[in-house]
Order: C-alpha cells, then structure tokens, then sequence
C-alpha cells in the first residue's frame, strides 16, 4: 500500500498535540490512560492519522500492560520494522498507510499467533460494528 504525504505542518494541523508526539516522533502515551483499553464493543480500530484500518475487536485482549494489545492485525494493516532506540532491540508497528508510530510487537502474547500488538490508544480510532 502507498504511504500517504503529508507536510510536518499538516500533520501537526490535523493530529492533537499527544496524537502528532505518538504518531509521527514515535512517542509513547503513558501507561494506563487510553479509554480504549476498556472498549469491549465489537468493531474495528483504525490509524487516528489516516483512517487506515488497523485491527479488529475480535483480535484485542487484556494484557495488563496498561496499552490495548491485539494478538493480530487487519491483513495489510500494518508493517513491521526493528527499533534499536533507548537501548533496546524491539519491534515497532507502523500503519501501513501513512507511516504513523503505532506501537510495538513482543512475542509474549496469547494464541493462536503468540503475538502481543502493545498499541498506543492515541494512535487509534474505535469504530462499533454497527448493530442491525
């Protein structure tokens, strides 16, 4: 998927100040403070960038880290890359659309995929499955 441009000053235009920290400096919200770590609905989470979907309900779990947690991502919600900073070696999750700092990956999570998608909640927008 192309990744989406946009200018510095748009992003800092269309991102509250904490969401353009997380999504585009690769910041971290602080632990415990997203309410979407209490969103039970089922639904999907896309990027709060671009719109891009990112994971479904079905896939979200509590962790206890205090960040919501997925064990997998949407099809071509996401991409991967290694993140070497603050002396650490992890894996960051990036939206596949416009590049936005999402979170990271562990390999401590549940089954079926023994994945731990750790999210930052200011990165994501919930949308409810509408109910028919």
């Amino acid at each position: 998927m192309a990744e989406e441009k946009k200018t510095d000053a748009e992003w800092q235009a269309d991102l509250s100040p904490e969401q353009y920290q997380v999504l585009r400096c690769h910041g971290t919200e602080r632990a415990g403070t997203s309410p979407l770590n209490l969103e039970k609905r089922e639904g999907t989470f896309y990027c709060a960038g671009c719109g891009h979907p990112l994971f479904s309900s079905e896939t979200k779990y509590e962790s206890g880290s205090g960040w919501p947690s997925f064990y997998a991502p949407l099809g071509q919600g996401v991409t991967t890359t290694v993140d070497r900073s603050h002396g650490m070696v992890r894996t960051e999750v990036t939206c596949a659309n416009c590049g936005g700092h999402l979170g990271h990956v562990f390999p401590d999570g549940p089954r079926p995929t023994g994945e731990r998608y750790c999210m930052n909640g200011v990165a994501l927008k919930f949308e409810a499955k509408e109910l028919a």
